[in-house]
């Protein structure tokens, strides 16, 4: 089946974003400093792929906190505050000697859940939960995978899905969803 147009998984193209880019506003990435070495990985990968579709320097902006715990409350001051296009978590947990690394994991993945549900913005999950270094280090740029890199991509297809949604932005029928859903024609301006 093929998919159509508007559909968030076919590949993105810097010509897709580019009325999403010139706009301005940042993309913002919120970072754990806890085990800032995969961390800053993660950061990399996410700078790279936003620089690659378009977006420039000064258009992204990196807020640093404690932890991962910590993750939901700088998205949503982040999103209240800035304004952004996306906001794109980044973090590693890895397991130690007690259970907390899955308790702190699921409280950031449903913090971060409702910061993008309350703020209807894209705030993408690029946490990395894990049994141990190595596989942490395996998947913030090893061999399996890059999460930062993956999280910056699922955030600028959203941004790309929620334009598609905007109240000016016509359907290929021409017509345009209204408040309450119903179609309803464009106007010409």
């Amino acid at each position: 089946m093929a998919k159509s147009a508007d559909s968030p998984s076919r590949r993105l193209t810097r010509r897709d974003l580019q009325p999403i880019v010139a706009r301005g506003r940042p993309f913002v990435l919120v970072a754990s400093e806890f085990h800032r070495t995969i961390t800053r990985s993660l950061v990399d990968g996410a700078q790279q792929v936003l620089r690659d579709y378009g977006v420039a320097r000064r258009q992204i902006r990196t807020l640093w906190v404690p932890g991962v715990f910590e993750l939901p409350v700088a998205a949503a001051a982040a999103a209240a505050r800035l304004s952004p296009e996306a906001v794109v978590a980044l973090g590693c947990v890895i397991k130690g000697q007690t259970p907390q690394y899955g308790a702190i994991g699921q409280a950031a993945a449903e913090g971060l859940a409702q910061v993008s549900v309350s703020m209807q913005i894209p705030v993408t999950f690029g946490v990395i939960i894990a049994q141990s270094l190595a596989q942490a280090a395996a998947r913030a740029g090893g061999r399996a995978g890059h999460r930062g890199r993956e999280a910056a991509l699922a955030a600028l297809a959203m941004v790309r899905l929620l334009e598609t949604l905007a109240p000016d932005h016509s359907s290929p029928n021409g017509r345009r969803p209204s408040a309450r859903g119903r179609l309803m024609p464009v106007r010409s301006r």
